[in-house]
């Protein structure tokens, strides 16, 4: 039995300040409304600390010099380094790549995902941000690896085996086989085939997202229609809202059955923006994420990779070396504070959009909340909202292993 007492509590409908919560092996076995004195040596007193879920990164590239496409143990190690930032569970996320890089990288998930290990974040099915989207609007990803779907959808013979030639329909071979382990595929539905594409993955159990694209109102909505049920970085990488043309923007905030990305930094969204979509879609309809790369936790003007290109640390995001951006050095800790203080939305909005909902559209029963019963994932945060303790499934993996935390 574990006893967390004195912090604030971020319940799905309140913040109870100075509660109490007992952890029973791995679930949560009680919620008090006030502090209590315990005698059990497994209590900890955390006054001035906030408890909140733990955090679901549903799109993270990599971190602290780790890429998902490094090979090896990327995704291992990523896990290892990400509950230092609050994340219990992830989408290891993959740049367009070949279908040898994908096949690494999906073999690597399903590995983590079977064995996890018990000192790290949970590894959940991949986040592809695939060959399929715009090229026009693929920011940082690699053009030379983009294909078009009507000819990937009508393929048929040998699989190709090398990563300098290849054809969609080798990506799509390698997503049927990961089968489980792919979780969100991103695509831009404007393309000629996006729309059967839609269907092909939403029929294989794959949550479509919609992004790097210039799809019109209609054919987002079309796509929709189709079972697309993602935004991927919602603003970044697809045209601006404008009131004639509605575009792929007007169709997500319109859409109740799309959650939409977005990246809570305030350098790629402007707050105000972050602020508008959270009005328009309520709390429960956002997933608030990195778009975290290796460049995350190193110093500004240190060098990485991204998908094998090389990035440098800028002083708000990633870039590559023509300037271009190419996601962010954000960590989630980071994005629940950039929401709190900058967006102005409350402590139990925040905990929504970077744990509850995104456990919610990726099925997770009993993950991201602070409810009796619920799995033990959580949080502990200082009055700045860095991370004092990570919790997962009840045992603590990271954070010092004392009775007692300071305020």
């Amino acid at each position: 039995m574990l006893v967390l007492s004195g912090a604030g509590l971020g319940l799905p409908d309140r913040v109870v300040e100075a509660g109490t919560l007992v952890i029973d092996g791995d679930r949560i076995a009680e919620i008090h409304q006030r502090s209590g004195s315990f005698a059990s040596s497994s209590a900890t007193s955390l006054a001035g600390h906030c408890i909140v879920p733990g955090f679901i990164d549903v799109h993270v590239h990599g971190v602290e010099g780790v890429d998902t496409l490094d090979g090896g143990n990327a995704v291992v190690e990523m896990a290892a380094r990400l509950p230092r930032y609050g994340v219990t569970a992830f989408c290891p996320t993959t740049v367009a790549c070949g279908p040898q890089a994908l096949e690494g990288v999906l073999a690597q998930v399903s590995r983590a995902r079977s064995t996890p290990s018990t000192r790290a974040a949970r590894v959940l099915p991949a986040h592809l941000e695939s060959n399929f989207i715009n090229p026009d609007y693929r920011g940082a990803q690699p053009l030379g690896c983009l294909r078009s779907p009507r000819p990937a959808l009508a393929a048929t013979g040998p699989r190709t085996s090398s990563d300098e030639d290849f054809n969609g329909a080798d990506i799509l071979r390698e997503i049927e086989i990961g089968g489980a382990d792919v979780g969100i595929v991103t695509i831009a539905p404007e393309l000629d085939g996006g729309l059967d594409l839609t269907s092909w993955l939403a029929a294989r159990g794959c949550r479509v997202s919609l992004g790097h694209s210039a799809a019109a109102y209609d054919e987002a909505k079309a796509a929709i229609a189709l079972g697309a049920r993602s935004a991927t970085h919602l603003f970044n990488r697809m045209p601006p809202l404008h009131h004639r043309a509605p575009g792929l923007v007007g169709a997500v905030l319109g859409s109740d059955e799309v959650a939409a990305e977005i990246i809570c930094d305030g350098f790629h969204v402007h707050p105000a923006i972050v602020r508008a979509a959270v009005a328009a879609k309520r709390p429960s309809r956002i997933c608030a994420i990195t778009d975290g790369t290796a460049a995350t936790g190193l110093a500004e003007g240190a060098r990485t990779r991204l998908g094998g290109q090389p990035i440098a640390v800028g002083p708000s995001a990633a870039f590559l070396d023509d300037g271009t951006l190419a996601g962010s050095t954000l960590t989630m800790n980071r994005a629940f504070e950039v929401l709190v203080r900058t967006v102005g939305v409350s402590r139990v909005e925040a905990a929504t959009m970077c744990a509850t909902t995104p456990a919610r559209e990726l099925g997770l029963s009993g993950y991201g909340v602070l409810a009796r019963d619920a799995f033990a994932d959580l949080v502990v945060l200082d009055r700045n909202f860095s991370v004092v303790q990570t919790y997962i499934g009840g045992r603590l993996v990271h954070g010092p292993v004392t009775n007692v935390v300071s305020a």
